[in-house]
C-alpha cells in the first residue's frame, strides 16, 4: 500500500524503504504534533510556524498563560491545518495537581476532521528532560 507521507522520526522499513503514514488519521496526528512542538523560527522559510509547547514550560502556569497558549494553538491550527476543528483544549501542570512533577506541561487536545469522519483526543506532554 502506498504511503501518504513519511513517518517521523525517519526509520528504515524493509517494505517501503522508510516507514510511511498509510492513513489520513496517522498523517493528521503527526502534522498536529509538528505544529504543537515546533518552536516559532525553527522551521526554515516559515518563521511563524509552530506553537513551541516547550517554550511555555517555564512560564507561570496560571490562567492567563493557559489562555494565551490556547489562543496560540487555535490560531496555528486554523492557519496550517484548517480542516482540523478543535473542540476542547485542557492543560495538566504541576500547578493543577501535587501528583505531577514540576516543569511538566501536558496538553489534551480534542479535535475532529469532518472530511474523513475522524474524532480524536491527542495528548502531548513536555518536560524539562
Amino acid at each position: 500500500m502506498p504511503g501518504l507521507s513519511p513517518k517521523l522520526p525517519l526509520e528504515r522499513d524493509f517494505i517501503d524503504g522508510y516507514s510511511l503514514n498509510k492513513s489520513y488519521r496517522q498523517m493528521i496526528i503527526q502534522n498536529l504534533k509538528m505544529v504543537l512542538l515546533t518552536i516559532p523560527g525553527e522551521r526554515v522559510m516559515d518563521p511563524d510556524f509552530g506553537v513551541g509547547l516547550k517554550t511555555y514550560l517555564f512560564e507561570p502556569q496560571m490562567t492567563q498563560t493557559h489562555a494565551n497558549l490556547n489562543a496560540n494553538i487555535r490560531r496555528q491550527v486554523a492557519k496550517y491545518l484548517p480542516f482540523v476543528k478543535i473542540s476542547d483544549i485542557k492543560f495538566e501542570t504541576s500547578e493543577n495537581s501535587e501528583m505531577i512533577p514540576p516543569n511538566y506541561l501536558s496538553v489534551i487536545l480534542s479535535f475532529s476532521v469532518g472530511l474523513i469522519d475522524l474524532s480524536e483526543i491527542l495528548v502531548i506532554t513536555v518536560t524539562n528532560n
